[in-house]
């Protein structure tokens, strides 16, 4: 039988396919290289521990991104820059436990550059300093982060199957056990003595697709109020 020859991207191609399977707290070397066919110690010539591997799967995932982003940026700021954290919610939603795994780590190689520098320039172009383009720009993309963090942590979306949107794939499930939905009548119950907290389940977590919507929202507002070009200065 022929033998496939390993390469960084073989590998992590591999291990966002472990990674669906078992989530982060399951993926491991021995995983990987068992689905290779290979010793674990053979992944070590190309990773040299658990986190550069990690840090080749985020980078991994942002190719894949890129790829499917659109040749140039909305030239208005704020559609650019809303669907491109929309494309990046969808992106870590592909992979179980995807925003965890692309959470501080450190990318491999420049491909981020391109898409980041074109998106930037929208801010520029509109008149936004480079310091204020930049701190917009991270605003946005750790709410991104953030959220989706939340989301998959919570389980499944009560609402996927009343509100289905076809540019955003279905949440990759846990590991282990199925797990069913938040049971927000045992939540509000739970919390009668505090309606308005009570109340807030509902918001927070249902319908998560429009929950993101309403928070790109309001940080897309939110920038044009305070990285406007009148507030930052070089």
């Amino acid at each position: 039988m022929a033998v496939t020859r390993l390469d960084r991207g073989l590998v992590a191609r591999t291990a966002l396919d472990v990674l669906n399977e078992v989530g982060l707290d399951g993926l491991s070397l021995r995983a990987i290289a068992g689905r290779l066919d290979v010793k674990a110690p053979a992944l070590y010539w190309h990773f040299k521990d658990k986190q550069a591997l990690l840090d080749e799967m985020a980078t991994e995932m942002l190719r894949r991104a890129t790829a499917a982003a659109p040749a140039a940026p909305d030239p208005d700021w704020r559609a650019g820059l809303a669907h491109s954290m929309r494309g990046l919610r969808a992106e870590l939603l592909r992979y179980r436990d995807g925003a965890k795994v692309y959470s501080g780590t450190h990318f491999t190689d420049i491909t981020y550059a391109v898409s980041m520098d074109a998106y930037l320039r929208t801010f520029t172009d509109a008149g936004f300093t480079a310091r204020a383009a930049a701190r917009a720009w991270f605003t946005a993309y750790s709410y991104t982060i953030g959220y989706v963090t939340e989301e998959q942590a919570m389980g499944p979306d009560a609402a996927d199957a009343e509100v289905a949107d076809p540019e955003v794939p279905p949440e990759v499930p846990p590991a282990g056990p199925p797990v069913e939905p938040y049971d927000l009548a045992a939540r509000a119950e739970r919390l009668a003595a505090y309606p308005l907290a009570a109340a807030a389940g509902e918001e927070l977590f249902r319908d998560r697709g429009a929950g993101f919507e309403a928070g790109l929202a309001a940080v897309v507002a939110g920038i044009e109020h305070a990285f406007a070009p009148r507030t930052f200065t070089d």
